[in-house]
C-alpha cells in the first residue's frame, strides 16, 4: 500500500467513525439526544417468538431481555435479569449475545468490562424456566487476568454444544514480558456439553487477530461449528481466516478466506459474517480496502474450497453486512451512510446464490445498531434497533425486486 492510499483508508475510517459519533449525538432536527448502546441481538426459539437481548445503559442492572409473539408488533415488557450488578458491553462490535438449547433452555454470554481499559471478560448466564429466572453470571474463560477477554460470539451447535469464542491478549502480554514482539491478540473457545452447567477450554484457536473485530460462527452443512475472523498474517496483513472448532480442541487446519492484502497497522471495528448452504457452499461478507476504495464485498465458496470471486456491495461507505443461508435462500445485508442518513440495503437470491434481487429496506437519521437476519417460518427477516425508531422487523424479500 502506497502512503497515499494509506492515508485514504485512514480517512475513510476516520469519516465512517465520525459519522456513526454524530449519529450518536444528534437526534431529529439536530437536537443532541443522550448516548443511547443499541448493540442488541435477536433469536428465534421454537415456537417462533422472537426474542431480543439488549442493555439499559447506566443502570446497575443493564442486561435486558424481551419477546414478541407476532414478529414485533408487541413486546412484553423489557425483562432486567442479571442477579449482580456489573457493566454489560453493548456498543461497536460488542454486545450481548443470544441463544436456545433444544429444550429451550435461553442462552447470554457478554462482556463485562473491567478496570483498565479494553479490558474485560466472558459472562454467560442461562435459564432453563423459559426465561423466567436466570442463573448468577459465570465467567466462562479460566484465565482471570485483567486482559483483554472481549468480542464474545456464541454458537450451538446440533447436538447441543454452546461454544463460545472471543478476543484473549493473554499471549500478547506473555510476549511484552519477555519483550518480544506479538502482532494483534488471539482468538479463544470454550465448550459446554451440559447446557451450560459448566465450561471447559480456554482452546486457543489462533494466534494473531485483530484486535476489536467480530468474530463469525456458523455450522456448515455438517453441523460443525465453524470460526471466522480478522486475522494477521505475516508480515501485517489484515485478510481474515476460518477454522473449525472441536469439542476437544481445535483440529481442523487454520484456512485463508480473503485475500485482499490490506496492510494496516490498525483494527477497522468490521468483523465478518459467515453461513453455510445445504450443499457446504460458504457465503462470507467482510469489510476490506480493495483497490482505491475500502466497502464490504461479498463471495461464494463451494465445497471444493476454491476461493470465491469477490463482489462489491454498495459504496464506499457500506459496513456492517450480515449473511444467511436457508435451504436455496441467501440473503445479505449492510449499513450505508450517505451523509444524512444511514439505510439498511440488502440482496436476495432463491436459487443458492446464482441470481440475486436488491433494494432497500430501511433508513433512520438517528443512531443505529448493526443489521441482524433470522430465518422464520414465513421468511427471512430483519431485525434493526435504531434509536430514533425502535425495532424493526422487516422481510428480507419485501424491498427487493
Amino acid at each position: 500500500m502506497n502512503i497515499a492510499h494509506f492515508f485514504r483508508i485512514l480517512g475513510l475510517l476516520a469519516c465512517s467513525a465520525l459519522a456513526t459519533q454524530a449519529q450518536a449525538q444528534m437526534g431529529h432536527a439536530g437536537h443532541k439526544a443522550a448516548k443511547v448502546e443499541l448493540g442488541s441481538s435477536a433469536a428465534l426459539d421454537a415456537q417462533g417468538r422472537l426474542w431480543i437481548a439488549s442493555t439499559d445503559s447506566g443502570t446497575e442492572h443493564p442486561l435486558l431481555l424481551q419477546v414478541s409473539g407476532d414478529t414485533g408488533r408487541t413486546w412484553s415488557a423489557p425483562r432486567r435479569i442479571a442477579q449482580v450488578a456489573e457493566a454489560v458491553a453493548a456498543e461497536g462490535e460488542s454486545r450481548p449475545k443470544l441463544a436456545f438449547g433444544s429444550r429451550g433452555e435461553i442462552y447470554i454470554a457478554y462482556t463485562k468490562p473491567l478496570g483498565k481499559p479494553y479490558t474485560g471478560e466472558i459472562r454467560f448466564v442461562r435459564s432453563l424456566d423459559g426465561g423466567q429466572t436466570f442463573s448468577a453470571p459465570a465467567t466462562v474463560h479460566a484465565n482471570r487476568d485483567e486482559i483483554t477477554h472481549r468480542f464474545e460470539s456464541m454458537i450451538v451447535d446440533r447436538s447441543g454444544r454452546i461454544y463460545i469464542a472471543w478476543v484473549d491478549k493473554r499471549d500478547a502480554e506473555a510476549a511484552k514480558a519477555r519483550k518480544e514482539t506479538y502482532r494483534g491478540a488471539a482468538i479463544y473457545y470454550t465448550v459446554s456439553e451440559d447446557g451450560g452447567a459448566s465450561f471447559r477450554g480456554d482452546f486457543k484457536l489462533a494466534d494473531h487477530s485483530c484486535e476489536c473485530c467480530r468474530i463469525a460462527l456458523a455450522l456448515n452443512q455438517h453441523g460443525t461449528a465453524v470460526a471466522m475472523w480478522r486475522h494477521v498474517f505475516e508480515p501485517n496483513v489484515r485478510d481474515h481466516a476460518m477454522r473449525e472448532l472441536r469439542p476437544d480442541g481445535p483440529a481442523a487446519p487454520l484456512v485463508r478466506t480473503t485475500f485482499d492484502d490490506w496492510r494496516l497497522d490498525a483494527c477497522p471495528h468490521h468483523g465478518p459474517a459467515l453461513a453455510y448452504g445445504p450443499d457446504g457452499t460458504r457465503h462470507q461478507v467482510w469489510f476490506n480496502a480493495k483497490g482505491d476504495e475500502g466497502g464490504v464485498f461479498y463471495a461464494a465458496t463451494g465445497q471444493d474450497g476454491a476461493p470465491g470471486v469477490p463482489v462489491s456491495l454498495g459504496s464506499a461507505q457500506a459496513a456492517h453486512a450480515e449473511v444467511i443461508a436457508e435451504g436455496k435462500a441467501v440473503a445479505i445485508v449492510w449499513k450505508q451512510f450517505d451523509g444524512k442518513s444511514t439505510a439498511i440495503l440488502a440482496r436476495y437470491s432463491d436459487d443458492g446464490g446464482l441470481s440475486w434481487k436488491q433494494g432497500a429496506l430501511a433508513s433512520t437519521q438517528g443512531n443505529s445498531d448493526h443489521p441482524h437476519l433470522l430465518a422464520s417460518a414465513s421468511g427471512m427477516v430483519l431485525v434493526w434497533r435504531t434509536q430514533n425508531e425502535g425495532v424493526r422487523i422487516l422481510p428480507v424479500t419485501g424491498a427487493t425486486h
